[in-house]
């Protein structure tokens, strides 16, 4: 899931202050996606966080 569609939830700022809280060196600039770029936009989390690209999915998806 990107961040268009965690907007259209209506929940994406309080994901990313979820995701903030975990990764204290996590910025806006990081949790900002660009459409048609999931794949950079995933990069730079995993790169953050460490995590797998399917961790990192199932990982938002849970928050």
């Amino acid at each position: 899931m990107n961040e268009t569609e965690y907007r259209a939830r209506g929940n994406w700022n309080e994901l990313k202050g979820k995701i903030k809280q975990q990764y204290g060196d996590m910025t806006d600039d990081d949790l900002t996606y660009d459409e048609g770029k999931q794949d950079e936009w995933l990069g730079k989390l995993q790169q953050k966080t460490g995590k797998a690209k399917h961790d990192l999915k199932r990982w938002i998806d849970s928050l």
